[in-house]
């Protein structure tokens, strides 16, 4: 990446902000690759019928693509409370749903409107690494905890790091990214008691971007929101959906909350296109979950095939599994992406991810492993 803060042509310097000056921007490896498993997408494409009902969806939104979209997308917001109930349960209104450009853009407007200068964003390492670049972007200072060697987190420590630093806004991802593991209830409630003692108000996010993907009996911090008004729960359609490409994003919150992501949002941000896209989805809803069903069940399997290997696994309830250690974990990417099998290099030393796959994809990162670790 060329630095912009200098200048080696004699052109004028450009102005970057110094917090930006010589870095990289986000992204894991796009390689033409057969097997693809780094970066935890469904590896299930939408059906003919799906792929239809989007077409004809964005054809007819085509044909108002002279007009600006609904800025507040009503009836999007109305179509994904009514899957979250089916889903998880938990009757929303459509004035406690708000979305947007995948769940990255969501994230961005929680700091936008919460952080800033002078304002901690604090989450718990390993964890997904965007985050401190949304802190960054946003002028936020970023402080990191620590979660436990088996990547859960103690609601003890969680609160003294409430305490110590007095963040404006807490970021959990459940699932979590890289290590698939998900939060107890009773964890995510000691981390909102505390977060409503810190003087001025702070926000507690419970990311569930891979909540689809939690194993039975495992809840969904929407059974929160009732009685924490301080609480958003964002969620994704690029995962269970199978919509990485239509890139659609959302969180449920108290009204209030939204209302403030409202101030801060770009002016119609959510495309025509972007709406029908993601409600002729959303349609399908029941369909596509049966697809969960069986990357759950192929994940199970991969975990159960790894420990029988002598290999070290992080419990998931994503669609991924993170697996060890490794003296030398590069190698071992290395010689993967050699076979033809791209995963990810991420998380504490030693660990690699590999996102589920078809069983087909599944065997041929099995055969790679076998062959590259000597198991």
């Amino acid at each position: 990446m060329t630095d912009l803060s200098t200048s080696t042509s004699g052109a004028q310097r450009l102005p970057i902000r110094p917090e930006l000056a010589g870095l990289e921007p986000y992204g894991a490896p796009q390689l033409d690759v057969p097997v693809l498993l780094n970066v935890n997408e469904n590896p299930y494409a939408p059906s003919d019928e799906v792929v239809a009902d989007i077409a004809a969806a964005v054809a007819h939104a085509a044909r108002g693509l002279n007009r600006y979209p609904d800025r507040d997308f009503e009836a999007l917001r109305s179509d994904l409370a009514a899957y979250l109930l089916a889903e998880s349960g938990v009757a929303l209104g459509p004035e406690q749903i708000w979305a947007a450009n995948g769940s990255n853009e969501v994230m961005l407007h929680l700091l936008q409107a919460f952080g800033g200068p002078g304002r901690t964003a604090l989450s718990f390492a390993p964890t997904y690494s965007m985050y401190p670049e949304y802190a960054r972007d946003t002028s936020t200072e970023w402080v990191a905890g620590r979660r436990a060697e088996d990547f859960s987190l103690d609601p003890r420590a969680a609160r003294a790091a409430i305490a110590e630093h007095a963040p404006s806004v807490v970021l959990l991802a459940s699932p979590n990214n890289p290590t698939g593991t998900a939060l107890p209830l009773d964890t995510v409630r000691a981390v909102l008691d505390a977060a409503a003692q810190v003087p001025g108000g702070c926000v507690v996010v419970v990311d569930e971007a891979y909540g689809e993907f939690r194993r039975t009996g495992t809840p969904s911090a929407l059974e929160l929101l009732a009685a924490y008004p301080h609480l958003a729960v964002s969620r994704t359609m690029s995962k269970a959906f199978g919509l990485a490409g239509a890139r659609v994003g959302y969180l449920a919150a108290a009204p209030a909350l939204v209302d403030a992501l409202r101030v801060v949002r770009l002016p119609y941000h959510l495309s025509a296109v972007t709406q029908a896209v993601a409600r002729a989805a959303l349609a399908h809803s029941a369909e596509l979950m049966a697809q969960v069903g069986a990357l759950r069940e192929e994940r199970d399997a991969l975990v159960v095939w790894l420990r029988a290997r002598g290999l070290q696994v992080a419990d998931s309830d994503a669609n991924f599994v993170l697996f060890g250690l490794f003296d030398d974990r590069r190698a071992v990417w290395q010689g993967l992406l050699d076979r033809g099998v791209l995963v990810r290099e991420v998380g504490p030393p030693g660990w690699l991810r590999v996102s589920v796959g078809t069983p087909d994809e599944t065997q041929a990162f099995k055969d790679a492993l076998v062959e590259v670790a000597g198991l």
